[in-house]
């Protein structure tokens, strides 16, 4: 590593952190690379642990590296910044970044809807719902964790070969069913253990948990989906424009 300049007037921290920043940038540090340990940098940079260990804590805080106890400091991988406008299904908005979408199927069953399905989709009592529970990938990286509620008798003949496939531009080409708009609401969360089990997270870990209601062109809805997302792979933004 290129050493510091101890005559600069910036500081030793400020340097190695824009050097370690500048590796990232240009990709010669990777997400998910290990950095060298405190002992290693101290003597590549011929400086203290301790400012080596001020770099890195800043480095930190800005989400750029993240540590494992144990194990060691990392490169943080870059956030999926999701727009709140717009309605896309996982698998358009993973393709629009150049990803490739994936499904793991943990659970799929037709299943008598409880009370408040029978409330939210308006059913009978002998109606039912798809009840769907599947990991969503991008390029085969675990993003989300995402259980999602259908009546059966708008998709008859839903399969998991389908689901294995952007389900929204199914029912559009397919079925012909049109959707509209949806209602969608985020709090932040903590990981629980099924949610590390199927996310690669550590119990407790900071994450989004969104529950969004679709529904169809004439108003009435077609699914309600509730999601874990990895709170170290996603932000929201959106614009706000002052009331006038």
């Amino acid at each position: 590593m290129k050493l510091v300049n101890k005559k600069s007037p910036l500081p030793l921290y400020y340097q190695i952190e824009e050097h370690i920043k500048a590796m990232i940038d240009s990709g010669d540090l990777k997400p998910g690379d290990v950095l060298p340990s405190e002992r290693e940098l101290a003597e590549q940079f011929t400086i203290s642990r301790m400012t080596v260990r001020q770099a890195i804590t800043n480095l930190v805080n800005k989400n750029l590296l993240y540590r494992k106890k144990g194990s060691g400091t990392y490169v943080s991988q870059h956030k999926f910044e999701q727009s709140l406008h717009g309605l896309t299904s996982f698998s358009e908005d993973m393709r629009r970044r150049g990803l490739e979408p994936g499904n793991k199927l943990i659970h799929f069953e037709l299943s008598s809807p409880t009370d408040d399905l029978i409330h939210h989709f308006g059913l009978k009592g002998d109606d039912l719902v798809y009840k769907i529970k599947r990991i969503r990938l991008a390029s085969n990286e675990p993003m989300a964790m995402e259980t999602t509620y259908i009546p059966v008798k708008l998709i008859p003949g839903l399969s998991q070969e389908i689901l294995s496939h952007s389900l929204y531009q199914y029912v559009e080409e397919e079925i012909g069913l049109k959707l509209g708009h949806a209602s969608q609401s985020i709090e932040a969360a903590a990981a629980t253990e099924d949610d590390a089990k199927h996310l690669k997270l550590d119990r407790g870990e900071p994450v989004l948990f969104i529950q969004r209601e679709t529904f169809l062109e004439d108003g009435s809805p077609f699914e309600l989906v509730k999601s874990t997302y990895r709170g170290d792979k996603y932000k929201y933004k959106m614009n706000i424009e002052r009331l006038r």
